[in-house]
């Protein structure tokens, strides 16, 4: 077939969402679309995720009205639906990227845009290969998003600044609580984030307080090997000097062993060890070795869905990375991701940059050593300049008069199938 340039091509685009969804990924989602219907391009949305595009469930965006598609800019959730589903290799599930190029064909789509982490960064660049391949014309942009905060290249992630906003102030306000009735009740507050190889949200906790006697008193990072006679020291040794302690923990803290504290023995969609939850194992330690009364909490999905707690920042930047996703597809370019790039801490300044998908796929950024103080057990200076600016500005969504916040219902009104079922 006669390829022509992404530029002067007519087809249209698709986009996907993908894994974990963020308080902010739908902003990404509305930078897409309005970007796109300002150049005339037609969006659809795969339901979701890459299943939808395998599937050949398709929804026609430009069904939805402008107003509803500025309403995603406030609305948490993935309003196209996303999964977990890693593809496998192009060598042994080839079937599986020949299906979706079909499916592209078919609709005549020549960009694809996947808004999503490592993962979906590596299926973007392996169908960027495959396209060429079967010499089909199709444009592949990894749009960023994870609340982890651990795509390579990228200053930071958008969705990490509004989980780090949230769980900075959860365990501000949380600790106000455990201050004001620790002499007669709890002693020792656990509060697990997200986090399974990368301690980011861990991290932003730290930005609650500053000194030793503020909480969080004790932040475990997954980069630290969990030292059960170093925390217990450093619990006892709290709760004797303040009257209390605040513990913030990742998910994914392991042994010495190399294995997770939380361990379930089963595993995820992509292959991932699923976790049971450190804190009540964490508690545990703390009721059998040192007899202090407790108390956890496990945020779970309220730590990345809590957009009326949103960063403005994070919010700006969500839709930015999705804006310029379609300008550099619009452009010709391929197999890229837009990245946020910093140029100043102080005040704070970032532009977007594209980046190859070969240098983010597969990697993973974890906390630098010099962001742990040397004790392990919470940030430095130079972690505070890095995250500080990520959780500034409030973006709150328009509430209604019964109080409720004002989200967007989309109709996701699917396209026509042109093709048999796929059995995958």
């Amino acid at each position: 077939m006669k390829k022509t340039s992404a530029r002067s091509a007519t087809g249209r685009l698709l986009y996907a969402q993908s894994g974990g969804v963020t308080a902010v990924i739908n902003a990404s989602a509305a930078g897409v679309i309005e970007t796109a219907r300002a150049h005339g391009v037609k969006v659809y949305a795969a339901h979701n995720g890459i299943l939808g595009a395998l599937r050949e469930e398709l929804i026609d965006t430009s069904k939805e009205s402008k107003s509803t598609i500025a309403a995603l800019r406030h609305t948490p959730g993935g309003a196209f639906g996303s999964c977990r589903y890693k593809l496998k290799s192009l060598e042994t599930h080839r079937a599986e990227y020949e299906r979706l190029i079909d499916v592209l064909r078919a609709h005549d789509i020549r960009w694809f845009l996947y808004n999503g982490g490592n993962d979906s960064a590596d299926t973007a660049l392996k169908i960027s290969q495959l396209g060429k391949a079967m010499g089909y014309d199709i444009r592949c942009i990894g749009v960023p998003k994870t609340v982890d905060n651990d795509l390579a290249i990228t200053d930071c992630c958008p969705g990490f600044g509004s989980v780090a906003k949230y769980t900075a102030v959860s365990t501000l306000e949380a600790s106000l609580d455990v201050a004001s009735m620790a002499d007669t009740s709890t002693k020792v507050f656990i509060l697990e984030v997200m986090g399974r190889h990368a301690g980011w949200i861990a991290a932003a906790a730290g930005l609650a307080g500053e000194g030793e006697d503020a909480p969080p008193h004790v932040i475990l990072f997954p980069e630290n090997v969990f030292d059960e006679t170093a925390f217990l020291a450093k619990v006892k040794a709290t709760v004797e000097r303040v009257g209390w302690c605040t513990v913030v923990a990742s998910e994914g803290i392991r042994n010495a062993a190399g294995q997770f504290l939380a361990e379930a023995g089963t595993r995820d969609a992509f292959g991932h060890s699923q976790l049971g939850g450190v804190a009540p194992v964490l508690a545990a330690l703390v009721k059998e070795k040192l007899g202090l009364k407790y108390h956890w909490a496990l945020p779970d999905y309220l730590q990345r869905s809590a957009r009326h707690l949103a960063s403005r920042t994070d919010a700006e930047q969500a839709y930015a990375v999705g804006k310029a996703a379609v300008e550099y597809a619009l452009a010709g370019q391929n197999a890229v991701m837009p990245v946020i790039v910093r140029s100043s801490d102080t005040p704070y300044r970032w532009k977007i940059e594209p980046a190859p998908l070969s240098k983010i796929a597969n990697h993973e950024k974890k906390m630098p050593k010099g962001f742990m103080t040397r004790d392990g057990f919470g940030i430095t200076p130079a972690a505070r300049r890095y995250l500080a600016p990520l959780i500034q500005g409030e973006l709150p969504p328009p509430f209604g008069k019964d109080g409720l916040p004002r989200y967007a219902t989309l109709r996701n009104q699917k396209v026509e199938k042109k093709l048999a079922a796929f059995a995958h």
